[in-house]
């Protein structure tokens, strides 16, 4: 049963870019750094718990640190190293679209009494938007924050932010400091 505080979950920032899409995801990542790295810096400074979910790429052994450290090596590693985890922060790994999917994320928000989940990564199109439907239908409040959002496709994005708000029941709201 949700509770009443707010976090931010971190949707798949942690990308090693190797994918058919990398080129495109890399580059709004660029574009959208600012908007990525102030949602992260608000939510630290309001002591909002930040919770990672993260694609695995291939990794199933739970080596967060492991896989941190492939990503920064890789093309996008200079931005990867900007919104990496603090020490403490929670990162569960995902294999499919939603971090609800599969991952104890439920059993961790139920623990830390979280009733709105304040959503950001990538893509909006794709695992944010998955992640904000699962969570409605786990009986929270969902806001996506779109400037702290990646996407591959920004016709597509518009779209899934229209379907959320009209469709799903998701809140969007530009950043942080608008909730």
């Amino acid at each position: 049963m949700p509770g009443s505080r707010d976090a931010l979950i971190v949707v798949d920032v942690i990308d090693l870019f190797e994918h058919d899409d990398g080129d495109s995801l890399l580059a709004s990542y660029r574009s959208r750094l600012q908007g990525l790295r102030a949602a992260l810096a608000a939510a630290r400074a309001r002591e909002l718990p930040v919770i990672y979910a993260n694609d695995h790429h291939g990794r199933w052994d739970g080596d967060r640190t492991a896989l941190i450290e492939a990503a920064e090596a890789g093309p996008g590693g200079d931005v990867v190293s900007t919104l990496a985890p603090e020490p403490g922060e929670p990162f569960l790994f995902k294999g499919r679209y939603s971090a609800f999917d599969h991952t104890m994320l439920e059993l961790l928000l139920d623990e830390l009494e979280l009733g709105r989940l304040l959503l950001m990564g990538a893509t909006t199109e794709g695992c944010v938007l998955q992640t904000g439907i699962d969570a409605r239908e786990h009986g929270f409040k969902v806001t996506i924050l779109e400037s702290a959002c990646t996407t591959i496709d920004e016709s597509h994005e518009q779209l899934a932010l229209r379907y959320a708000r009209e469709i799903a029941g998701i809140r969007t709201a530009c950043a942080l400091t608008d909730v």
